[in-house]
């Protein structure tokens, strides 16, 4: 049902389909089945998928790493080493690459623990050969802690010798994850996505300042200009904020259609 989920998600950000609307829709999916009624699971899925994609169209920034980049981090305990390599992804797909390097990069490491969170909800965490819940979840809860989204982390081990136990591995896998973050928040390394709206306005020549000015003030970033026989001017806005500068400026136009609208979009702001 992997196509569903993308309609879904779809649906979810065209139509302003809300969390509150989802779950007047589906829920008596959820009753049924905990009153034990039979109801087909795909169903249940597709529900569960719905809300979720519509939690994530509501998101206005999240917290991610630059891409092309890497950060890293280690953890020594007992002569085990515990490395850390953070990277951005944009989906699941470039995850499973990232690991597959990474074990190719560390082949001769007692493990290799992935984690990983896309921005839609998913995420993903194995403990790779380690005791349950004693590493891929708390390198997962160090990435939710830090409220970062498509990002994924590999920590390495190379064992030293000494059984560290549960607890000891929960320390270390957790304390490898928090020092690859710190690391690239003292690098720069993390940045803030938000939901971004690009809005193209074309203009003559004598209307330029004033429609430039018009645009500032509305908060409008200008990422770009065109000059022909008319002025193009490229803004990006915050979702939502390009509103009240695309009615003015048709009140400043006499109606003419010379703004041009794009869909949102993620990116830096």
């Amino acid at each position: 049902r992997r196509h569903k989920a993308c309609s879904l998600l779809f649906r979810a950000k065209s139509t302003q389909l809300t969390p509150s609307r989802c779950w007047r829709r589906h829920h008596w999916r959820f009753r049924s089945c905990w009153r034990g009624q039979r109801y087909g699971f795909c169903r249940i899925i597709e529900a569960v998928c719905c809300f979720a994609c519509c939690l994530g169209a509501l998101l206005d920034s999240y917290f991610t790493l630059q891409s092309n980049t890497e950060a890293s981090g280690e953890f020594v305990d007992r002569k085990s080493r515990f490395i850390a390599q953070l990277v951005h992804i944009e989906s699941e797909d470039e995850a499973n690459a990232f690991i597959e390097m990474v074990r190719k990069r560390h082949y001769d490491a007692r493990h290799n623990v992935p984690a990983w969170i896309l921005v839609d909800g998913r995420e993903r965490q194995s403990d790779d050969g380690e005791p349950s819940r004693t590493s891929g979840m708390p390198t997962l809860e160090v990435l939710r802690g830090a409220g970062l989204k498509n990002v994924c982390c590999v920590v390495t081990r190379y064992f030293g010798g000494t059984l560290l136990g549960p607890g000891g591995l929960v320390r270390a896998y957790t304390a490898a994850t928090q020092a690859a973050v710190a690391a690239a928040q003292e690098a720069g390394q993390i940045v803030e996505m938000t939901s971004v709206v690009p809005v193209d306005v074309h203009v003559a020549y004598p209307q330029y300042e004033q429609v430039l000015r018009l645009a500032q003030d509305s908060g409008a970033k200008v990422s770009d200009t065109d000059y022909a026989d008319a002025v193009t001017i490229h803004l990006v806005f915050k979702a939502g904020e390009q509103e009240p500068f695309c009615a003015k400026m048709r009140e400043l136009m006499a109606g003419r259609e010379e703004i041009e609208a794009g869909a949102p979009e993620f990116a830096e702001f």
